[in-house]
């Protein structure tokens, strides 16, 4: 019986794929982790340089703005709200996943609906946010900001945070992208006609992760 059963399924014999995973879902798995040494390589840098200098602006000073409350100090407050955002969107993208195993069409729909919404919503603060600082006399190249000794900072800490964060905002672009193109294919039937909705788990994957890497930037650039 087992030998039987093993000569059935030849899972190392070619043809298959001996962890049981599509071809499609490997690749998407295959991109992430280079995306991931990428990013890796970029947040090494900036800690790199973060904790060899001697001083650093200090993030409870910069990040202190809110939208409509005027010259308010709320440290944090805004890139809370941010994160709070892209992680409710991850919420309803796992709902979206499950809804496809179900075949839910109108389910899948929905929470990819509010997936998007969260996305548009985090790259408006992000945007606003870089518009502020802007304002402030902070760029590439540029940076009014302080230490938190007195004195004056390089343009290290502006350099890499619009670096990084305009690099993770692109990967958030294209995630919405990626979101409204699956969500006309479900509108239009496309999965139901294949059986499945492994796409819209695929893209899952990517948001998860894009979702992921942010804490990770939260963490270097708002926290430290």
């Amino acid at each position: 019986m087992d030998t039987a059963v093993t000569a059935k399924k030849k899972w190392w014999a070619g043809g298959h794929s001996p962890f049981n995973v599509s071809y499609g879902k490997l690749m998407m798995w295959y991109f992430l982790v280079s995306d991931a040494f990428t990013f890796g390589a970029l947040l090494i840098s900036y800690g790199t340089i973060r904790f060899s200098s001697t001083s650093w602006p200090d993030p409870n000073e910069v990040f202190r703005s809110f939208p409509g409350m005027g010259h308010a100090n709320l440290p944090l407050v805004f890139v809370s709200l941010m994160t709070f955002i892209l992680i409710m969107s991850s919420v309803t993208m796992v709902l979206a996943v499950h809804a496809g195993h179900m075949r839910d069409k109108k389910a899948v729909a929905k929470w990819l609906t509010w997936t998007i919404i969260g996305g548009i919503c985090f790259l408006s603060c992000q945007a606003w946010e870089w518009t502020h600082l802007f304002h402030e006399g902070a760029w590439w190249g540029r940076n009014p900001f302080h230490n938190v000794d007195g004195t004056m900072a390089s343009t290290n800490f502006t350099n890499f945070f619009f670096t990084i964060t305009g690099f993770h905002g692109l990967h958030v672009t294209s995630g919405v992208v990626l979101n409204i193109v699956i969500l006309a294919n479900v509108l239009k039937g496309t999965y139901e006609e294949r059986g499945h909705y492994e796409m819209v788990e695929k893209v899952g994957l990517y948001w998860h992760f894009v979702d992921l890497v942010w804490v990770f930037v939260f963490t270097c650039f708002y926290l430290l």
